[in-house]
Order: C-alpha cells, then sequence, then structure tokens
C-alpha cells in the first residue's frame, strides 16, 4: 500500500495537504484533541510540558507539537504507557501546586484541573518543595494578580508577553527546582514594564495569573440604597457574554444584558458605542486639523490603555503623535458626572460610576490621575466581561430567558460608527465614515472595502481626501505595533492615521473576555458588523443625541471633557 499522502494515526489514515506545521495538527485533524498545557497555534513551539506524547511502531516517544509529520508514519495516541507518562506528569505538576481548587478563581475553568480528572489522578505521591517566597503573591498591578504558586511553568505567559505583545514584561528566572516566572529583578509587577493587557492571564492554563475580580466592591455599592449607581457596557461585551450564559457565541446580546444588570439593582445603564461617536467626531477632527497644518504625523488612535502605556514605557518619543482624544470609556465617564452635577450641584446624591469593559488594562486606566476631577475617578471601578458573567450567575438570573430591555436615557442613543469600535479596524472605518461627505448606503459600502477590515496583524489602506492621498495603517498587538514603529522610524514605512489596539483581533479578544479560539474571533467580529447593518444610523455625526450634547453639556468644555495631555 502507497504512502505518498497520507500518515496512520491510531490504525486510521489521515490524509496530509502539506500545511501541517507539526504532528498535533494532523492529530487534531483526525478528531482527536491531544492534552498539551504549553502549545498554542499563535505562539511559537516550546515543547515543555510534554503531555503530547505520541508513540511509533518502533516503541520511541515524540512530542506531536514539535514533531514534522510525513508519509508514511505510523503513531499511536492512547496506549498506557502514554496515559501512565500522562498520569505522572500531572501528578509531578500537582505535587508542586497549592490545590486550593475550590476557591480559585479559576476552578471549573483551569486547564490542569480538567486533565486531571481526564486521566483520573487521585492520588499524589510527591511532596511539594516551592519554599514561602516562591509562592509569594503579586498583587500590585490593579490589572492582573500574579500567583506562582499555581505556576506550572508551561511559559504560555512568557510568550504572550514577549512573542505577541512584545513587552517582555516576565520572563524565566532561576534554573532547575528553583526557576519560576519573574519579572526583572523580581520587582513588583505595577513597577515593571507590564501594560495591563492581560494576555498572560488569557493564555495561562491555570490560576497562576488571573485577572484583578472587583465584583465584591460593586456588589456592596449595588446594595447601598444612599447610592445611585450607573454603568456603561462596552461595544465588545455584547458578542462575547453569550456563550458562557446559553445563547450563541457572536450573538448580540445587548438586550439582555441590560436587562440582567436592572435587575442585580443598576439605576441606570448606558452603551459605551454612544461616547465612542464622541470620540470619532474628536477624533476626526483632530486628524483632520493635523492633516491641514502637516503637523505631528501619523496620528496615533488613543483608545486602548495598553497601547497608551506601551507608547508611554517603550516608545517615548511618540508621544506627542497618540491622540489627545479620552477613549470613549473615559469620555463617557467624564459626561456623566458632568450631568450628575448639573442635575445635583449640591452633591446631595452619591453616584458611582461602573463601566463593563472586555479589557484589564481599563481597570488601570481608571485610575490614572488624567481620568480625575477634584481629586476623583471619573470612572469609580471597572469590571470585565468575566465578571459580569460571574455577577450573573450569583444573581441566578436566567440570561437565555430573560427579555431584552432598552438602554436608559439620557443618553440612549448609538451609532453604527460607535458598536464596530469593538473590532480591529473599527475605529477606522468610523472616523472614515466622519470624514466622508456622503452618507449614502453606497459610500458606507465602500468604505467597509478599503481594507480595513479583517483579522491580519498589519493592514494598509490609502483614502482620498480633498485631493489627497491619505495612508492608513490598522494593527492589532503589540509586536505588530512595534514592528510598525520601527519601519516609521527608519523612514521605510509613512502613515498618516495608524490605529493601534493591543489585544490581537481588537477589544472583542480582551483579556477581560472570556477565551476565544481564532473562529469564535470571527463570530464575534462578525455579530458586530451585524449589529452595525442592523442600526439606522451608520456615523457618528448624524447621531442626534451627539448633536444635542454638544449644545448642552459640551457646550464651551470638549476640550476639558473630552481631551487628555499624556505629555503632562
Amino acid at each position: 500500500m502507497k504512502t505518498d499522502n497520507y500518515m496512520i494515526i491510531d490504525g486510521m489514515p489521515v490524509a496530509l495537504d502539506g500545511t501541517e506545521r507539526n504532528l498535533i495538527e494532523v492529530i487534531r485533524k483526525s478528531g482527536i484533541e491531544m492534552p498539551t498545557f504549553c502549545y498554542h497555534s499563535d505562539l511559537s513551539i516550546y515543547g515543555a510540558c510534554r503531555m503530547c506524547m505520541v508513540e511509533d511502531e518502533r516503541g520511541r516517544l515524540m512530542a506531536s507539537c514539535s514533531t514534522l509529520p510525513y508519509p508514511g508514519m505510523n503513531v499511536k495516541t492512547n496506549t498506557e504507557r502514554l496515559r501512565r507518562y500522562r498520569r505522572n506528569i500531572l501528578e509531578l505538576l500537582l505535587s508542586e501546586h497549592c490545590n486550593d481548587c475550590t476557591t480559585c478563581s479559576n476552578n471549573g475553568t483551569c486547564h490542569l484541573q480538567s486533565l486531571a480528572i481526564k486521566f483520573n489522578v487521585r492520588n499524589l505521591r510527591f511532596e511539594n518543595t516551592r519554599t514561602e517566597e516562591q509562592k509569594k503573591v503579586d498583587d500590585s498591578s490593579p490589572c492582573i494578580i500574579r500567583d506562582p504558586s499555581k505556576c506550572i511553568l508551561c511559559g504560555d505567559c512568557v510568550r504572550e508577553c514577549n512573542e505577541i505583545q512584545d513587552v517582555g514584561a516576565i520572563d524565566f528566572a532561576h534554573r532547575g527546582s528553583n526557576c519560576s516566572i519573574s519579572t526583572a529583578f523580581d520587582i513588583p509587577l505595577s513597577q515593571s514594564t507590564c501594560v495591563g493587557c492581560g494576555q498572560c492571564a488569557a493564555a495561562c492554563p491555570t490560576g497562576a495569573i488571573v485577572v484583578r475580580d472587583n465584583r465584591s466592591i460593586v456588589w456592596k455599592k449595588l446594595d447601598d440604597p444612599n447610592t445611585f449607581v450607573t454603568c456603561e457596557i462596552a461595544p465588545a461585551v455584547r458578542v462575547a457574554i453569550g456563550r458562557a450564559l446559553g445563547v450563541a457565541e457572536g450573538k448580540n446580546s445587548m438586550g439582555k444584558i441590560v436587562a440582567a444588570l436592572h435587575r442585580m439593582g443598576f439605576d441606570e445603564v448606558y452603551d459605551t458605542s454612544t461616547a465612542a461617536d464622541l470620540t470619532v467626531i474628536e477624533e476626526a477632527n483632530e486628524f483632520l486639523e493635523r492633516i491641514e497644518k502637516g503637523d505631528k504625523l501619523p496620528l496615533f488612535t488613543s483608545c486602548c490603555p495598553a497601547w497608551v502605556q506601551y507608547v508611554e514605557k517603550k516608545y517615548p518619543e511618540f508621544l506627542p503623535n497618540v491622540s489627545t482624544c479620552k477613549s470613549p470609556m473615559s469620555m463617557f465617564a467624564a459626561v456623566i458626572k458632568a450631568h450628575q452635577k448639573k442635575h445635583d450641584p449640591n452633591g446631595e446624591k452619591n453616584y458611582y460610576h461602573v463601566a463593563i469593559m472586555p479589557c484589564t488594562a481599563k481597570k488601570f486606566e481608571a485610575q490614572r490621575d488624567e481620568f480625575k476631577t477634584d481629586g476623583k475617578p471619573d470612572t469609580d471601578i471597572v469590571i470585565t466581561t468575566q465578571e459580569l458573567i460571574k455577577m450573573i450567575r450569583e444573581s441566578g438570573i436566567l440570561f437565555d430567558m430573560i427579555e431584552p430591555e432598552s438602554i436608559d436615557m439620557p443618553f440612549g442613543e448609538a451609532s453604527g460608527a460607535g458598536v464596530i469600535f469593538g473590532v480591529t479596524g473599527g475605529v477606522t472605518e468610523a472616523v472614515l465614515r466622519r470624514i466622508s461627505d456622503d452618507n449614502s448606503r453606497a459610500t458606507m459600502k465602500a468604505i467597509e472595502y478599503t481594507g480595513v477590515r479583517g483579522f491580519e496583524g498589519i493592514k494598509e489602506a490609502t483614502v482620498m481626501k480633498n485631493g489627497r492621498e491619505v495612508n492608513i495603517a490598522v494593527v492589532s498587538g503589540l509586536a505588530n505595533a512595534g514592528k510598525l514603529l520601527k519601519q516609521i522610524k527608519s523612514g521605510e514605512k509613512s502613515y498618516d492615521l495608524v490605529e493601534v489596539m493591543a489585544c490581537p483581533g481588537g477589544c472583542i479578544s480582551g483579556a477581560g473576555q472570556p477565551y476565544l479560539s481564532r473562529v469564535e474571533r470571527l463570530e464575534r467580529g462578525e455579530g458586530l458588523y451585524k449589529t452595525d447593518n442592523n442600526m439606522a444610523v451608520k456615523r457618528s455625526q448624524d447621531n442626534p443625541l451627539v448633536k444635542e450634547l454638544y449644545n448642552g453639556i459640551l457646550k464651551d468644555r470638549e476640550h476639558e471633557l473630552l481631551h487628555v495631555d499624556y505629555l503632562k
């Protein structure tokens, strides 16, 4: 029998098409899910955990993640020897794990826990030899918390931080049994180069790096009868919350989220897309002004707080190029607080504003001095989509059964341009709609095909404005941003407008969202575009609420409430 175009896996032939990068991809194609800790398709091959070992016809063991397949290859993935081998690895990992599963924030979603159950690991023969210093928790960051006692040294967080995000805040330290994941010189995470993007937490298979949980603070405010609690919901949250609560992935669940929040006790619920419309107008105006003057180009978007920190810490020479516009979250918080002060000038009520975001870096942004008024944060606290899911479950709300409700007034209007902020390229597309002189359906469709949509790490587009070519770049993933900045510095590339999102794919892939695969990333992005398609108002400047805000709360206060100076 010829074996020119297939190999044998567990006695069954599996075709090879030449695109497989390693053996594990062929095995998964055959319908078998290999156990892994250190393997991620988006990261480099590491081969550390050895859970994905297979056995060939000669009895040799090999790691399927780092082995190239070839025609005629014959391997077994499930033998008694392999099962015993995997149980031994799990037992060794668990012996140095803290094993407080019932109180761990990752209980039920921990990959180590699920594999231990799958391979029936019930007893540990080995003693935990980690010292108290090796177990010391780092909770200095407002975004994420590191617990080394739960680390299994898979290296996923290190490669995510270095390869995908180009931040390099953490790496391996020491050798042998003393090996650990650490910041440089073991300084607190808050003092390191960490930008709070949280992608390390998204990659971690255990609870060694988790998103900081602020639920208890929010519950206390909701239970206080003397506190008026408002909240805003970011665009990307509506398409990521569903699957965990019984709704299809990528489905627009905004109405159900509003209904759930009302039942939980929030007094007023708003859509951050409304503030995204303000951001579009302010950023477009700033862009056109810089184009006219030919000054401080390219203009970099400023919606992503992890990106802003990345520039501050690694490329401060580009800070003058970062837009002075606040992010939609911070714009909205300032407007809401101004609205409340207008109707309660004597401060008789206690107001508390919560932002529900897909992003962990927003927790840091809310604490920045630049976004405080009279020493008090405009956004009092940020919770992520994951925290919201837990709060809904705590409440006993059957999310898939409740009837949708509408956003509260007076901030109940948004455009499709504001909604697509949650996906990479969305900010740029919204700005192009803003600077377009035509709002016809044909023009809106033409803008879609300029090249700003899609999930490539770096996208380029050229449009015409007033007879001038405008060169645009859209970037997601900070490593891609770093690559682009180097090209701009060297003169290799030249742009007028650059949109940057720290998380690959944009906010739909934020670390505060439920974990997603590449397919789910597409579904979430498509969910936002479908929402945009169903909205009557496509352009930010056509939103009647925006016009009302400029003639009311924002009159003569646009710069004060909507802009920030990161240079200062």
